[in-house]
């Protein structure tokens, strides 16, 4: 006899603000029990420094979480200049300091033209990034350093918003795989005198901003005063998280040889590529176009 899962089978898309101080599964796990939901995912981690837009799946929305994962992301961050550290924020151990020093805002300004576009990076050892099969953060804290690669990623934007002192703000927009310490660190070093991050914030992930976010004090004052229903209404459709896909629209005999895995052929289909689809108004999944341009399920909604 099979065993019955635990909990709600709901579908849909939490956009938490996460609280700085807790990791991202931490807070998946908040999230989960206060909805009481049988399956949920989050879409890549922030650091238990950082705060702010971290996108929750709940249920058949973890079949839309590899392209949250994937999506492009915005952030606010805060660096101290003078002091590099192994992680690259302020939760790490100081490897150099810098005393007696003097750096003018048009000499950051300079700095950071050689962020921006496309720029090879070298993933920090204090990162979730796996060799052969290891988290690389689990052997900075044993004290081992490897040799890593470096990784394309692309600066879409990144602006000095305020400096102070030895403090700087810098709001950074990236492709995914960026790590933002690292951006901290090379800065710091290009000026020459080191840098860490203080405070950083993710401001959006994809579609999503910090205007959608709910924190899980909301959901648990909200849930202790209307209950489910309530923070139900917090729940995004999971459609939102691939907007930028083309829609493909099936009437429902169509849409019945898409649910048994057939592809079918439908007029003013894109060339290539990827596709949300709807049976009439309903998602149901993502398909993508092949070969013989037609539309081929990939990744099915089941209804509950």
């Amino acid at each position: 006899m099979a065993k019955r899962k635990k909990g709600r089978s709901i579908d849909g898309i939490v956009i938490l603000d996460k609280a700085i101080g807790i990791s991202s599964n931490r807070a998946l796990q908040e999230v989960k029990r206060i909805y009481d939901a049988q399956k949920a995912g989050h879409t890549g981690s922030l650091d238990p420094l950082a705060t702010g837009v971290l996108p929750l799946c709940l249920g058949e929305a973890t079949k839309v979480s590899q392209f949250l994962l994937d999506s492009d992301k915005k952030y606010r961050t805060r660096l101290k200049l003078g002091v590099r550290t192994d992680s690259g924020d302020c939760e790490g151990n100081v490897l150099e300091s810098c005393v007696d020093f003097e750096i003018l805002r048009s000499q950051i300004e300079e700095a950071l033209t050689a962020f921006r576009g496309e720029i090879d990076q070298v993933p920090p050892m204090y990162s979730a990034l796996k060799v052969n099969g290891v988290p690389l953060y689990k052997m900075a804290r044993k004290g081992q350093t490897i040799e890593r690669e470096a990784r394309r990623v692309t600066i879409y934007s990144i602006e000095l918003t305020a400096f102070e002192g030895d403090e700087l703000e810098l709001e950074i927009a990236c492709s995914k795989g960026t790590y933002i310490r690292t951006i901290a660190d090379d800065l710091g070093q290009a000026l020459g005198c080191g840098a860490h991050i203080i405070a950083l914030r993710r401001t959006q992930a994809g579609a999503f901003t910090e205007a959608d976010c709910v924190t899980t004090q909301t959901l648990k004052e909200e849930f202790e005063s209307g209950g489910l229903s309530v923070i139900d209404e917090h729940l995004i459709p999971m459609d939102k998280a691939i907007e930028d896909l083309p829609e493909v629209v099936l009437p429902s005999i169509t849409a019945s040889f898409i649910k048994n895995g057939q592809p079918v052929l439908v007029r003013h289909l894109p060339e290539e590529g990827l596709v949300r689809l709807y049976e009439e108004e309903q998602f149901i999944g993502i398909g993508c176009i092949d070969d013989d341009g037609k539309v081929a399920p990939r990744r099915l909604i089941v209804a509950q």
